[in-house]
């Protein structure tokens, strides 16, 4: 009678604990979908933005801040009635695959012409954009550019929630079977250890194959219902990330068959268990080359599903991809054994009888090691991303890069924690998670009171298990702060699925170099980036204005301002002032409400655009009582 309250009592916190991670999930996931912001930047085009031109040229020439993949309906060109007259499909120009060109056809008369664009980054994340030319003189032009909404919508919602469900299910799946197969093989044979790793390939599989389908949607901008466009898919499967995702699922089914071997090799020692001086020696030489294939086998397939993000993604571009991709298959073999097998480690204290000491000391130095790992190639790949000091406190990749480095030390106080209470376990030999056998005295000719007897015996069992398990005060503690461990984790998986959807902050400012240099277009469609240098001709009036735009489109905007000094450090200023005016057009100057964020560093959350053009951004700053100066930058909206 008093095994119900107890087991009650328990079960409780453990809801609440369990709702509190679920809720963390579901806080990660949802900034998880942000769309993914653009990398390649358009900042030449050849007629120039806005140009007039004596004759029609013979072709359409657009160059990239890095490469883009391209497909036929790249670039469509539109005369002033809104009619395609490039012939033929989109190509590199001379094989440089930071350039977009097609062909005009003969006879294009006068008139202002509108460009439509679309590519994927090399990263493989969408771009789009559109301006305009003029041949003889600009006209009035009736050419409606259809919305294209690459990287956002529902599918870029959905694409941001399947990526995060692929990472989530790459550490699971990883992640137990280290644990299962190193730390504590005698948890093999345990049905909730086997759901966890299944579900972990489960959650890759389903989330692979729908990344493939909203492929399609998700660079083109269209709606849901090309998911099932077999025309789509297979363009998907001919690019590099669509190759990534199609080997992705390969290499899933050979994770499938891994499981199938490894868990039904842990049933058949089960059954085939005896005596030690009983078994063979044959039979140990077996066992023995079965577990040296088994990691051989396990360690390609972990390798390979790693490989299908960094041959893919931002490692594959930028400087020293051949350094940078093989850090990253590291970077995220090291992420998924830690936190994989964080979420092994939780689910055996909670769901398991009882778990060795040793095998919780085997994974604490596994996690370190992992850990170490985390911190060089994530070192590494921070200085390759990032570029500059200015970088990480003024674009928005360097600042998610910060919160996922603080989310990481709170997970790493969480273990050290654990790792006291590790000190502190019985080493008890507590049994498995399945009941004790009915005793011959609880059986019965019924058969219907017999399965009573049997459940009763079962659950009187499971609770007489569990409270010697739950006396040791030392695994009480080490449950509660593994579960603040995984829920943190939760979270920095959510952190780390946003960086790589977002604009690495070297490429941003190389984007903002190249848009400055003669004959560039400024960058539109995406957010910009604008180092302003000052001189107010005082004391100490010399600095940088760091402006971010983002996303740099009619609407709301959200701006944040960064101030330095010639040595890169930020400082404050007594007055900064900043607006916008649209010459064109005759609006504004539109003052910016700034508020003070931090030293140097100012934020305006809502800035309204209402129309898109050449927008002159001008920035205002006093270092004294007498000291100001006022610069201003022109800023292309989209």
């Amino acid at each position: 009678m008093s095994a119900k309250p107890l087991m009650t009592a328990g079960r409780q916190p453990t809801a609440r604990r369990l709702l509190l991670v679920l809720a963390a999930l579901l806080t990660a996931l949802l900034a998880g979908a942000a769309p993914a912001a653009a990398h390649a930047a358009l900042i030449r085009t050849d007629p120039g933005e806005g140009s007039v031109v004596p004759s029609a040229p013979s072709r359409v020439l657009l160059t990239f801040s890095e490469g883009v993949l391209l497909s036929a309906d790249s670039l469509r060109v539109l005369d002033p009635s809104g009619k395609e007259v490039q012939q033929g499909g989109a190509e590199h120009a001379s094989g440089a695959t930071d350039t977009a060109t097609v062909r005009l056809r003969p006879g294009v008369g006068n008139g202002t012409y509108t460009v439509a664009w679309k590519a994927v980054s090399a990263d493989t994340h969408p771009v789009s954009g559109a301006w305009t030319f003029s041949v003889g003189a600009p006209s009035k032009t009736s050419a409606a550019v259809p919305r294209q909404d690459v990287g956002g919508g529902p599918a870029g919602v959905l694409y941001g929630i399947g990526r995060y469900v692929a990472y989530g299910g790459f550490a699971l799946l990883v992640g137990s079977c280290v644990f299962l197969a190193v730390c504590w093989p005698r948890g093999v044979r345990l049905r909730a250890m086997r759901r966890l790793a299944v579900g972990g390939w489960a959650a890759m599989a389903v989330s692979t194959l729908a990344l493939l389908l909203l492929r399609g949607p998700y660079v083109n901008g269209t709606g849901l219902g090309g998911m099932f466009d077999l025309g789509a898919v297979r363009s998907a499967i001919e690019t590099k990330p669509g190759a990534a995702l199609l080997s992705r699922l390969l290499l899933l089914a050979a994770a499938a068959v891994f499981l199938s071997v490894l868990f039904g090799a842990a049933s058949s020692r089960a059954a085939a268990s005896g005596p030690p001086d009983e078994r063979s020696p044959e039979s140990s030489a077996g066992r023995r080359n079965l577990a040296i294939g088994l990691g051989v086998g396990g360690a390609a397939v972990a390798i390979g599903l790693a490989a299908t993000w960094s041959l893919a993604e931002h490692a594959s571009v930028g400087i020293q991809p051949g350094l940078a991709m093989p850090l990253d298959v590291l970077h995220l073999l090291s992420m998924a054994v830690w936190l994989g097998g964080l979420a092994a480690l939780l689910t055996a204290l909670y769901r398991a009888a009882g778990i060795e000491r040793q095998a919780v000391r085997r994974f604490s130095r596994i996690a370190f090691g992992c850990v170490c790992l985390l911190a060089a190639t994530g070192g590494y790949q921070a200085w390759r991303q990032v570029g500059s000091w200015d970088a990480l406190v003024a674009t928005w990749y360097g600042q998610l890069l910060i919160a996922k480095v603080a989310l990481v030390a709170v997970v790493i106080g969480a273990a050290y924690v654990s790792r006291r209470w590790t000190g502190r376990l019985a080493d008890q030999d507590l049994p498995e998670e399945e009941p004790e056998p009915v005793p011959a005295t609880a059986t019965s000719a019924d058969p219907a009171r017999a399965a009573q007897l049997a459940r009763q015996h079962a659950a009187l069992a499971t609770a007489r298990v569990r409270k010697r398990r739950d006396a040791d005060p030392g695994r009480t503690g080490l449950r509660r702060s593994v579960l603040a461990e995984a829920a943190v984790a939760v979270v920095v998986l959510a952190v780390s699925t946003v960086l790589s959807g977002t604009e690495p902050g070297r490429a941003v400012e190389q984007a903002a170099a190249a848009a400055a240099a003669p004959g560039a277009v400024p960058v539109s469609g995406g957010p910009v980036f604008a180092a302003i240098p000052y001189d107010t001709g005082g004391p100490n009036g010399k600095g940088i204005a760091s402006v971010h735009l983002d996303p740099a489109r009619t609407g709301d905007n959200e701006l944040h301002l960064i101030i330095t000094d010639p040595a890169g450090n930020p400082v404050d200023v007594p007055e900064v002032d900043l607006s916008l005016t649209l010459r064109s057009k005759n609006i504004g100057p539109l003052p910016v409400k700034l508020s003070h964020a931090g030293t140097g560093a100012w934020t305006a959350i809502s800035v309204q655009l209402p129309m898109p053009g050449q927008w002159q951004l001008s920035l205002t700053v006093r270092t004294s009582d007498i000291d100001e100066v006022t610069e201003t930058k022109n800023v292309a909206i989209g």
